[in-house]
């Protein structure tokens, strides 16, 4: 759209790399049908709605805004987008401008008041149909009227019908009969030696009718000339413009369609070279993608990776090579990450979808089994990085044990919870140079587990709660009554679930607090099946119902008990408080041995000091 930026912007308004300035709607639709405006691949396919295209037609007569269209140049070093022609436009040429805020409106307008074949739709049930939009010119006149019930829509025969098709109740196939019914064809409005030569068969067809000439000469000043100097707001960013804010500018903007990702911009920018990232990582035909892969793994937590997050942990893996290579900074931020070349993504995309894989078998064996029980599924970003920068050396007995302690102070810290780019970098460079010999990276030493945190853990929705579970499992518990150890198989296919130690409904009858039976510490993993023989007596009642019905000697019950870190004797006398300190110090001391670092001294006085006088 060069001969927008060329003419003279008396009215322009310049900040930076952007003009903004009114243009004529026929301008830009004429534009659209020549290739010069087209849009970016990023852009998905959108079809309104009958009534919203008619409702846009309609604010065009009325002359409302209808928001402002954002284009930007086209040919700039620092975006380079594959393109495509608008829906209903044959132009094979590279374009001027990409519509980057308005391709649903320009859409509409371009297909119903430019092109002569009939509009893609849909009606209120959502389902595809085709129309041609018609004005009719009575109506269109009419100020008691409101000029959405102005514009006829009619199926691609141009007939209307009823009665399961049996009855025709409009017929606007051939001129004649628009004539007839006064129904002017939108599709002409822009086309001024088609529309004049309508205008001329409709006076022609009626003969002399002074009426009619001046009906006709109303609606051709008051309602086609009006249209067709109808003009747009158009901010049009300069080709200059970087590449992540273009992705901000579109973020901010957009508000009918899809959001932008920055996986959308970085696939726009690989399709300029031929390469289909969407293609790599959702799959192409019969071949899966790499998402597809990841995820079939067994016992794999990759379901919920996206493909920005595996731009993001591919970003952080290049950079930190390049920081060792050339001292770049190491940075993740989203204009990195759309900064990455489609060498850096062929060149690491294999080798970082295993290092993913590994960090799910990782993550199984610290007994994270589930999405739903994964901590955090961003910190599997800087993870994944790490296991592909360590390789084999990630098997190393002194490597894992490093990276199991950054793990665990990372989800028991709760440092992952927030804006985390700048964690990923510094984790990354800080956890490399620690397992070399260097300082401690920034989440091992500023983590901190505040004791009184267990009585606020109630819920799955905390990290530090799953976190918690995780490592009682990672200790050694098993079920109450089998004595089986929850691995992978168990914990699937017996349907194990966090309940109550000292059941609920037990619990709310002897008037506990809340906050201490409902929490963590009151909580553990066990089978569907031992939940409800646990039902919801006292402690001492379902022990002695599991011994009687011969599921389990006391002894074996005792000892699988104790996996769990509980006392159990004070579990069989029903004593809550007893219970409930020595569970909150065994935790503690579980959360310091994981961390690395002393939560709570080991007598657990400060344990005491913080929960004893609640229990009194």
């Amino acid at each position: 759209m060069k001969r927008l930026i060329r003419r003279p912007l008396l009215e322009a308004r310049m900040s930076g790399t952007f003009k903004s300035n009114d243009v004529q709607v026929s301008e830009i639709l004429r534009q659209i049908a020549d290739g010069e405006v087209q849009l970016p691949d990023f852009q998905r396919g959108w079809v309104w709605d009958d009534y919203r295209i008619r409702s846009l037609i309609a604010s065009i007569m009325n002359a409302y805004p209808v928001g402002a269209l954002m284009f930007l140049e086209y040919g700039g070093d620092t975006v380079r987008f594959k393109y495509r022609p608008f829906t209903g436009s044959d132009a094979d040429c590279a374009p001027e401008q990409l519509v980057l805020d308005g391709q649903q409106r320009l859409t509409s307008i371009f297909n119903a008041l430019y092109c002569k074949t009939p509009v893609p739709t849909r009606n209120e049930k959502g389902q595809a149909i085709d129309r041609y939009y018609y004005l009719d010119i009575r109506k269109s006149l009419d100020v008691s009227v409101d000029k959405v019930d102005a514009i006829v829509a009619v199926p691609e025969d141009r007939k209307i019908r009823s009665d399961f098709g049996r009855t025709i109740d409009l017929d606007v196939s051939e001129p004649e009969k628009e004539y007839e019914h006064l129904l002017f064809p939108l599709n002409i409005v822009f086309d001024n030696m088609a529309w004049i030569n309508w205008m001329n068969g409709c006076r022609s067809h009626y003969g002399y009718n002074p009426k009619l000439m001046q009906l006709l000469d109303e609606f051709q000043a008051q309602v086609l000339i009006a249209i067709q100097q109808y003009k747009v707001p158009v901010i049009q960013l300069a080709k200059e413009t970087p590449k992540e804010a273009v992705c901000q500018v579109f973020e901010n903007v957009n508000t009918g369609g899809v959001s932008l990702t920055v996986f959308e911009l970085v696939t726009a920018s690989f399709a300029a070279d031929d390469y289909d990232l969407r293609g790599d990582w959702e799959g192409r035909g019969k071949n899966l993608g790499r998402r597809e892969r990841m995820r079939r793994i067994e016992r794999s937590l990759l379901g919920g990776v996206t493909a920005t997050d595996f731009l993001t942990s591919l970003t952080l893996l290049t950079r930190y090579r390049a920081w060792v290579k050339k001292g770049t900074a190491v940075s993740c931020k989203k204009k990195d990450v759309l900064s990455i070349s489609l060498d850096d993504y062929t060149s690491n995309a294999d080798e970082l979808e295993q290092a993913f894989i590994a960090a799910s078998r990782f993550l199984n064996e610290q007994r994270v089994f589930t999405i739903r029980d994964l901590p955090y599924s961003s910190q599997l970003i800087p993870l994944s990085a790490l296991f592909a920068l360590l390789g084999s050396r990630a098997q190393d007995s002194t490597v894992k044990s490093k990276l199991t302690r950054w793990y665990w102070c990372g989800v028991l810290g709760e440092m992952y919870g927030g804006a985390n780019e700048t964690r990923y970098a510094a984790d990354v460079t800080g956890v490399m140079a620690w397992l070399d010999g260097g300082n401690e990276p920034d989440t091992v030493a500023r983590a901190y587990f505040q004791p009184t945190r267990l009585l606020t853990l109630q819920t799955r929705q905390s990290a530090a709660y799953k976190g918690i579970m995780a490592l009682i499992l990672r200790h050694g518990a098993v079920d109450f009554m089998t004595g089986q150890a929850m691995d992978f198989v168990n914990f699937t296919e017996q349907s194990v679930d966090i309940h109550h130690i000292f059941p609920a409904a037990y619990c709310q009858k002897m008037g506990y607090d809340r906050r201490q039976w409902n929490s963590i510490v009151n909580k553990t993993a066990i089978t569907a099946h031992t939940n409800r023989v646990v039902g919801g007596t006292a402690p001492s009642s379902y022990m002695g119902k599991i011994e009687r019905d011969g599921h389990v000697t006391r002894e074996d019950l005792d000892r699988f008990l104790t996996t769990h870190l509980v006392d159990v004797d004070a579990m069989r006398q029903d004593d809550f408080r007893s219970y409930f300190v020595e569970r909150a110090k065994a935790l503690l001391g579980l959360i310091s041995d994981a961390m690395g670092k002393t939560v709570t001294n080991r007598a657990g006085d400060d344990v005491l000091a913080l929960f004893g006088a609640s229990l009194e």
